[in-house]
């Protein structure tokens, strides 16, 4: 029971925001697995609103990528402009590695990778269930860890989800119906690269007991005090 534990453990840490990919296919055996992962997810009241179009030909590809790179593209120019980038990295000191930072953020290259992965998943949710976000969100977090559990690399990306004039025209490229709203799209692939862990917040400065501001834990790594 306890390598089960460990295993389990081990594929929650190991999953990254895979953004560079090999030439190799993912197979359709892992594809059915990552799949079946989300078909197995909870929803409220079972309402199960998910659905998936699976994404495999290059022009459809190119089209996500040019649409993500738009929508990315956008969204980082009104933080830049609104000075929030600035604030963001205040701590990058390298006045060239910011602009560069900032340039790849700002021109939305930072979401065109998308292409580059064998698969691209399209994620939609029924728009008349209520925890359509929620139901959806915990679908795309099984399939993430599938997809790290297969050795395989994934990135969730919400860019060409955003604004209303990137979803009419994904709708009408990939007949979507009005009935459904695209929530994400989840690139798929075998890593060419892995990026190192980003850090996390400690486990004190996030758990409270009993009361919001009292810590659960009496330190990041001692869980005495409880």
């Amino acid at each position: 029971m306890s390598d089960v534990k460990e295993i389990f453990i081990k594929v929650i840490n190991d999953r990254r925001s895979i953004r560079h990919y090999t030439k190799d296919r993912v197979s359709d055996e892992d594809l059915d697995i990552i799949l079946e992962s989300a078909r197995q997810a909870p929803s409220g009241e079972n309402a199960q609103p998910w659905r998936f179009i699976v994404v495999r030909d290059e022009k459809n590809k190119k089209f996500l990528s040019d649409l993500c790179r738009r929508g990315s593209g956008r969204r980082f120019t009104g933080e830049f402009l609104s000075k929030q980038m600035h604030a963001r990295f205040t701590a990058l000191k390298d006045e060239a590695k910011r602009e560069a930072v900032f340039k790849k953020l700002t021109s939305g290259d930072v979401s065109a990778f998308v292409n580059e992965s064998d698969v691209i998943l399209i994620v939609l949710g029924k728009k008349e269930v209520w925890d359509t976000p929620f139901d959806v969100s915990a679908a795309i977090e099984n399939m993430l860890l599938a997809i790290t559990a297969l050795n395989l690399g994934a990135c969730w990306l919400v860019a060409p989800c955003i604004d209303v004039r990137d979803e009419r025209v994904l709708n009408e490229r990939f007949g979507i119906t009005d009935d459904f709203k695209t929530v994400s799209i989840i690139s798929i692939g075998h890593p060419a690269r892995v990026p190192k862990a980003r850090p996390r917040l400690p486990i004190n400065e996030l758990v409270f007991k009993e009361k919001y501001g009292v810590p659960y834990y009496s330190t990041p790594d001692n869980q005495e005090g409880k």
